[in-house]
């Protein structure tokens, strides 16, 4: 028989893994960033920023929609459907992601010069095209196993893509930079080295995404999933692809529609910072100094937020996400079984979870922005500096973000997918108005992208809790849960403003340790005081 694991189990599994893939990827993203410097990752930036809602259209679809459909069919024990499930989804998946990568291949140069306004970065967007026909074929599998609720082949891939792109990426990139008359020969003489050395970083995200998928290809050889023999005549192609395109095309498209605030950021930030460049050039050198004057400002600051503050941002999200991957599956049994108390208890237990990573780790952040970018990118005082402004004002849009993917994945499980759809077409306009509005700003071009996508992801997280409201027909019941978590995390925050103000003049890494560790133990302490310990076992 399978082996299911039970929510927090699988929620424990997926967060281990996904925390030593952000460790593994901030060790690749950081010393990238300061061998590339703002303008070198602002080519990688441009693959990824098209990537990003590639993948939201495929892979995030594709692992809700099949992991759905074979929760669904392994709850009524049917067997031979869950088999079908499965090689369907491998055919549909592996013919969409093809049909992606030659998609980019074919679009890359059109990409690079109209959409980024970054010519040379058609590179490292040819070399990250087959990563989308990868992705899709990997999504296939990952919600193959999520759907019979076992977390561990999910977290083993992800851990098999960091270790990958950690040790290729840096190895490309390196010797790219290290042999440059070898590399340059073959290019023309215009194209920059760091614009190589970017597309040389971002072949190494792609192989990390082949070997992502072979894993799955290995264990299928040595680790079946033990699936009982089916008395169950199985759904027709037919009805099988109608239920994964009735979960896929929602979900795909509300990711999609929250992945698009880094496409706008790509589109909209180097144009708007031309323009203020061109209109304000004594305000903003009044403000930034010597930096202002770069002909290539645009791109550096772009460089500096999307590579450095959205990487530190990144984080934190990326690991309450992996809350949604175990709430899916639980959220479709109950709802299948019209208990909406027992959905209720589960969004209370989600978002006290996400809360409990969010909230300590946002006001860690805001505390200690300057100190960390010293130590993460001491190599690039001028970018770590840009970019402190830029985090702190995207703290807020983080935590709304680590609660509302959770209660999304929710509502996803519910049938209700296209409900976010809605709420992020809402957050979206939100964005776009803030960043034409701010970036043109010479007091706000470098906090204007950052501050809209904090509105952002607060209107988002509103709207989703209105909408589970109204379908639960009760209250959530979430401010009682979700008290003594930020009680705790404020006085977390506290406590490392105080150390911080102590030994101002110690070392960045030193005071980045200590204020951590005091903030921790006071954080962890509260916690068991308050009871949400309790609380978030409940």
């Amino acid at each position: 028989m399978i082996r299911q694991q039970s929510f927090w189990k699988g929620s424990a599994v997926l967060l281990l893994s996904a925390i030593a893939a952000k460790v593994l990827g901030a060790c690749f993203k950081i010393p990238l960033t300061n061998v590339l410097g703002g303008t070198g990752m602002g080519y990688f930036s441009c693959a990824y920023g098209l990537l990003l809602p590639v993948y939201a259209l495929s892979v995030t679809g594709i692992s809700a929609a099949v992991a759905q459909t074979v929760a669904r069919a392994a709850a009524l024990e049917h067997w031979n459907e869950v088999r079908r499930i499965h090689r369907i989804s491998r055919l549909i998946c592996g013919f969409f992601g093809l049909l992606l990568s030659l998609l980019m291949f074919l679009l890359a140069k059109p990409f690079a010069d109209g959409v980024a306004a970054q010519p040379h970065a058609v590179f490292s967007v040819l070399a990250i095209a087959p990563a989308a026909c990868f992705g899709c074929l990997t999504a296939a599998e990952r919600g193959y196993w999520e759907g019979l609720r076992t977390m561990t082949p999910t977290a083993v891939s992800q851990a098999v893509e960091a270790i990958v792109k950690l040790l290729a990426g840096l190895f490309f990139c390196h010797w790219v930079l290290s042999h440059p008359r070898q590399v340059c020969s073959f290019f023309p003489a215009e194209v920059p080295l760091s614009a190589l050395a970017a597309a040389a970083a971002v072949l190494g995200v792609t192989l990390s995404t082949v070997l992502g998928w072979l894993y799955f290809g290995i264990r299928g050889l040595t680790h079946s999933a033990r699936i009982p023999k089916g008395t169950d005549t199985a759904a027709d192609t037919g009805t099988i692809l109608r239920r994964l395109l009735y979960v896929m095309i929602p979900v795909a498209l509300g990711s999609l529609v929250t992945n698009l605030t880094s496409l706008l950021d790509l589109v909209t930030m180097m144009r708007c910072l031309v323009r203020v460049q061109m209109r304000a050039p004594e305000q903003l050198l009044s403000r930034l100094g010597d930096v202002a004057a770069k002909p290539d400002f645009p791109a550096f600051v772009y460089g500096c937020f999307s590579g450095m503050a959205l990487t530190i941002f990144n984080l934190v999200p990326s690991v309450t996400n992996m809350l949604g991957k175990s709430a899916l599956p639980f959220a479709s049994s109950c709802w299948a079984q019209k208990d909406t108390a027992g959905i209720r208890t589960h969004c209370q237990a989600v978002v006290t979870a996400a809360a409990a990573i969010a909230f300590p780790a946002a006001g860690g952040l805001w505390i200690l922005a300057e100190p960390v970018m010293a130590v993460l990118y001491g190599s690039c005082p001028e970018e770590a500096a840009l970019a402190v402004a830029s985090l702190r004002s995207l703290l807020p849009g983080m935590v709304c973000l680590c609660l509302t993917v959770p209660l999304c994945s929710i509502l996803q499980g519910m049938g209700k997918a296209i409900l976010p759809v809605k709420c992020m077409l809402a957050g979206v306009a939100v964005k776009l108005i803030g960043n034409l509005v701010l970036i043109p700003r010479p007091a706000f071009c470098i906090t204007g992208a950052s501050i809209s996508t904090s509105a952002c992801y607060l209107l988002l997280l509103l709207l989703i809790l209105w909408n589970l409201r109204r379908i639960l027909g009760q209250s959530l019941g979430l401010l009682r849960p979700l008290f003594p978590v930020f009680l705790s995390a404020v006085c977390c925050t506290a406590t490392a403003a105080l150390c911080r103000n102590f030994f101002y003049q110690a070392a960045p890494l030193f005071l980045t340790a200590v204020c951590c560790a005091a903030g921790g133990c006071i954080y962890l302490l509260l916690l068991w005081l308050f009871g949400g310990k309790k609380q978030c076992r409940h």
